[in-house]
């Protein structure tokens, strides 16, 4: 038995020492700082928010009475919409135990990187990236405002923007493929089953978009995907 028990204080000694070694967790008071972090990760998490959130206390800070090694800040009732001012209500733990609840309006912005004309853009060009530049803007304020993420050659201006102004959704639309009026050819396939016909376009589309279509010899009308320049597909 005293053998048993000298290898086992050997075996635990390592891991006792490490233990002493090991520094104690230091209790300290909930910061404006952590809390506001604390926050701002919540919101992002709950809205799936894109960018860089900012939030700013509209109250002077009154951290609770107490410290702990542990701060957990909890928003229990959120805003509709994430936007430039918005209402919650949040509790504070200080290690699991509750510190007290708050309801606050705070004064947001979320920082992004949109697109920026270089030069002026007429209706109807290709959206080209490379003669573009990106500002970094608030889109709480500017909503509209198109990130930098978003746009290819496949999109097109649909009306003119002046030089060094911020790009918008309402700038632009994806480039059509098929044109209204354009004959088409129409693929459809079953199975082994495949047959290709030709239809008149009644409207235009984008990849991906569903568009009506003319059969030339019955003159029925029928519904099909566009899938590349005047090519789409009849999905069953």
């Amino acid at each position: 038995m005293r053998r048993f028990s000298l290898l086992l204080l050997a075996l635990l000694s390592p891991l006792l020492l490490a233990a002493q070694d090991r520094p104690a967790k230091t209790s300290v008071p909930l910061t404006q700082d952590a809390f506001v972090a604390a926050l701002s990760r919540d919101l992002v998490s709950h809205f799936n928010l894109e960018g860089e959130l900012q939030l700013e206390l509209l109250r002077v800070w009154t951290p609770p009475p107490m410290v702990a090694s542990n701060w957990q800040v909890v928003v229990t009732e959120y805003p509709a919409v994430a936007g430039s001012a918005m209402l919650l209500r949040c509790r504070m733990l200080a290690d699991n135990t509750a510190a007290g609840e708050l309801t606050l309006t705070m004064r947001a912005a979320l920082w992004r990187d949109a697109w920026v004309t270089r030069q002026p853009a007429a209706t109807g060009a290709i959206f080209d990236p490379a003669i573009l530049e990106t500002r970094r803007v608030d889109l709480f304020r500017d909503r509209d405002a198109l990130p930098s993420n978003v746009g290819d050659q496949t999109f097109v201006f649909t009306r003119g923007v002046n030089t060094a102004r911020v790009i918008t959704w309402r700038d632009i639309a994806r480039r059509p493929l098929v044109r209204k009026g354009d004959v088409v050819e129409v693929s459809a396939a079953e199975g082994n089953l495949s047959i290709t016909m030709k239809a008149v376009a009644l409207q235009s589309g984008a990849q991906g978009e569903a568009v009506t279509l003319r059969n030339l010899e019955s003159r029925k009308d029928f519904t099909a995907f566009v899938t590349d320049e005047n090519r789409v597909q009849v999905r069953f």
